[in-house]
């Protein structure tokens, strides 16, 4: 159970930031190794073909400013959702409580990951250069692939790697946030 923890929490960060690779690399282990740690279910043809097609498109759209806060707004629903499933697949029959604990972890990991990822990223949409919403999506990208493919084997660490980028994240969406409003005051004082 205990490892099992570890692998719902870190893949509830990883669905929070991008719901769609999380589910697309825990498919792909699963299908090209003996692993029997990933639920079958994560590995169908259909949830693979899915979620890599919803992989390429939220790659594409999530490097674009603005049009990725839209996608991050549609995604409030989504993330969470897909942690929670996740996480539901990993606990099996796990039992009553003990399922519902990991199922509720997964999604508020999600919920929260999620929550500093669109805090980020609408931070990142202030800056008037091009180039920080495309490194910073990437950075994402490889973040998450990462993580999941290190919680399969090596689920602690995964764990200590991602409550760790969760609470980087938090501390970063204070202090971004709290620039950008020292900035609007700024301008709006020098405009009045």
């Amino acid at each position: 159970m205990e490892s099992l923890t570890a692998l719902v929490f870190s893949s509830g960060w990883a669905s929070g930031v991008n719901a769609y690779a999380t589910v697309a690399v825990l498919g792909l282990i699963d299908r090209l190794s003996d692993t029997s740690t990933i639920p079958d279910a994560l590995a169908r043809t259909d949830v693979l073909v899915i979620s890599l097609v919803m992989f390429a498109i939220e790659f594409v759209v999530d490097k674009v400013p603005v049009a990725d806060s839209v996608w991050d707004a549609v995604s409030t629903v989504v993330r969470p959702t897909v942690g929670a499933f996740v996480a539901y697949q990993f606990a099996g029959d796990t039992g009553g409580v003990d399922q519902a604990f990991l199922t509720a972890l997964g999604g508020g990991t999600a919920l929260a990951s999620h929550g500093v990822k669109s805090g980020i990223r609408l931070a990142v949409n202030t800056s008037p250069e091009p180039f920080s919403n495309g490194i910073v999506s990437t950075a994402e990208d490889v973040g998450v692939i990462t993580v999941v493919a290190l919680a399969v084997n090596h689920p602690w660490v995964a764990l200590s790697v991602s409550a760790s980028l969760l609470i980087a994240g938090i501390l970063t969406v204070i202090v971004l946030w709290r620039v950008i409003r020292k900035a609007w005051r700024r301008r709006r004082s020098t405009t009045a």
